[in-house]
């Protein structure tokens, strides 16, 4: 900090200043045109901040292109998810109707970020796709599925189902499972930007994934480690079952 600039900030900060230097008879103003000159300083000091906080403003974070989204899923997530995202393969998600924040951070968390030796959700296959997208890329797909109408899945096993359901709205408080509609909503649609659509997914995807927070192979959500921690293997495949044909 440069000598001047040091004088500047003690001359706005230290209100006896001016009576030290009335008294060295180094200047002679009254204190209405002192307190003048030390707002015009202080002025002066904030300029800087207040052009960077203005550049800040006009920064917006980019909007995915739907239409972009719908080119890159053509070529590259058609095969597993299908041309709209309602996949038919029931190890595979169905991206139709998902939140794009969801998405996008997903697809992040497969990426192998700089500094990391590993992603923050480890897949194989998905790795290899995810890395290949940039991060407007990934804001384009993220747009296009969400803008997508779900064809749902559907449960097969009726009695599973009801065992599910009750789970699904009144939890396990006995071993700390919360009701899972108290997160994901009375119908499974999540909340955007907090919590993703559950309702109408594959039940067999449903209870892959449930099974990999359990046993520690999907790590990028602590709050679902937990939760699935605490659920038995039969707790998983009926809450699974319920959630396919939840509508």
């Amino acid at each position: 900090m440069s000598r001047n600039m040091a004088f500047l900030i003690k001359f706005v900060m230290d209100s006896n200043i001016y009576s030290a230097m009335r008294s060295k008879k180094i200047i002679y103003l009254n204190i209405n045109t002192f307190n003048f000159l030390r707002s015009l300083v202080l002025c002066a000091l904030l300029i800087p901040f207040c052009i960077h906080a203005e550049t800040a403003k006009t920064e917006t974070k980019y909007i995915g292109d739907e239409n972009k989204g719908k080119q890159i899923a053509g070529q590259i997530c058609a095969a597993c998810h299908a041309s709209d995202g309602n996949s038919v393969i029931p190890t595979n998600p169905i991206l139709a109707g998902q939140h794009s924040a969801y998405i996008e951070k997903q697809l992040h968390n497969f990426q192998v970020k700089q500094g990391n030796k590993k992603a923050m959700r480890e897949n194989a296959v998905m790795l290899g796709f995810a890395s290949a997208l940039d991060d407007k890329q990934i804001s384009d797909l993220a747009a296009f599925y969400s803008k997508q109408t779900i064809s749902p899945s559907y449960a097969k096993d009726k009695d599973l189902a009801l065992s599910g359901e009750l789970l699904y709205r009144a939890g396990d408080l006995k071993n700390g499972v919360p009701a899972c509609g108290s997160c994901h909503g009375p119908k499974g649609s999540g909340i955007p930007d907090q919590y993703p659509r559950i309702s109408g997914q594959h039940a067999e995807y449903t209870k892959a994934t449930l099974l990999a927070f359990k046993k520690g192979m999907r790590a990028n959500n602590s709050q679902m480690m937990t939760i699935s921690s605490r659920m038995s293997d039969e707790q998983i495949s009926a809450i699974s079952e319920y959630l396919a044909g939840l509508r």
